[in-house]
């Protein structure tokens, strides 16, 4: 016969996996509320997941404290080209918006929207003829149009187009589409630049929209679903922490674009130099 401590023994082998061991995957809140995980019991979860929230809140605000006045001083031809090509594409959307921000927002994102699945795809095109990997640059480029395509759908929410509004889309999009499509095939340095100095006008944009937010111009109406759930925002959220994280997501793609010129600057494929990934 087993004598007590042998038994003793073995349930502490059989059990204690269970019982001491921590899962590496964060407890659902339905986990969270029964205290288990499937049959195995999940200890402390108010204290994981308290210290979760406040890690990610500090994530957050360290993700969303940018230099709103960085700029990259063109020094080349070509980048003066690029400089003053979004320069010049600034002067009608300030006629025609004005300082009506969500509007401006829409119309910014329908274009930003665009260098990011160009880019992936000729990169993702050459990838195929090539037989070559692309050293992650197809998946950043396509997040990114990821990433401002959701800031479109978020804005639309908030502001709803007029039909002349919805039409001057199309129309801008159209043109942009294709004439960005001809710039990446002639130069993607001059390609990625122009996309770089069109995140510095955004940033811009949002700052001033901040301002009129602040002042009490422009409502803080209550941020819509579709940010709460993408950006993970607290249920209270309001459209200023909408557009801080947006303005957050535009200073990392002007980063990315203004990089991604400097290593063709260099005479380098993108493929050469690894991508940023997992920003979002």
């Amino acid at each position: 016969m087993m004598s007590s401590r042998m038994t003793g023994s073995a349930l502490l082998r059989q059990l204690g996996p269970r019982l001491f061991s921590v899962s590496s995957a964060a407890p659902t809140r339905a986990e969270c509320i029964l205290g288990y995980r499937g049959a195995h019991p999940i200890y402390f979860p108010l204290l994981s997941m308290a210290i979760g929230s406040q890690s990610s809140l500090n994530k957050r605000k360290q993700e969303t404290e940018i230099d709103v006045k960085k700029h990259h001083v063109p020094t080349t031809f070509l980048d003066k080209v690029a400089y003053w090509t979004v320069k010049t594409l600034r002067f009608p959307t300030d006629i025609f918006f004005q300082r009506r921000y969500g509007c401006r927002a829409m119309m910014l994102e329908t274009v930003a929207a665009v260098p990011g699945m160009v880019g992936g795809m000729l990169l993702h095109l050459r990838s195929l003829r090539r037989f070559e990997h692309s050293g992650g640059w197809i998946r950043a480029l396509l997040e990114e149009a990821e990433n401002e395509r959701m800031h479109l759908m978020t804005f639309m929410e908030v502001t709803k187009p007029r039909w002349y509004e919805r039409a001057l889309v199309i129309t801008v999009q159209g043109v942009f589409f294709n004439a960005y499509f001809l710039g990446y095939l002639l130069s993607p340095k001059f390609a990625h630049r122009v996309v770089g100095y069109l995140e510095e006008e955004a940033i811009h944009s949002y700052t001033e929209f901040l301002k009129d937010l602040d002042a009490g111009k422009i409502e803080n109406v209550p941020a819509p679903a579709i940010a709460i759930d993408y950006w993970r925002l607290p249920p209270d959220a309001t459209l200023k922490d909408v557009v801080i994280v947006v303005r957050a997501d535009e200073a990392h793609h002007r980063d990315v674009n203004h990089f991604a010129s400097d290593v063709h600057y260099q005479g380098m494929n993108l493929k050469q130099t690894p991508a940023p990934l997992g920003y979002h």
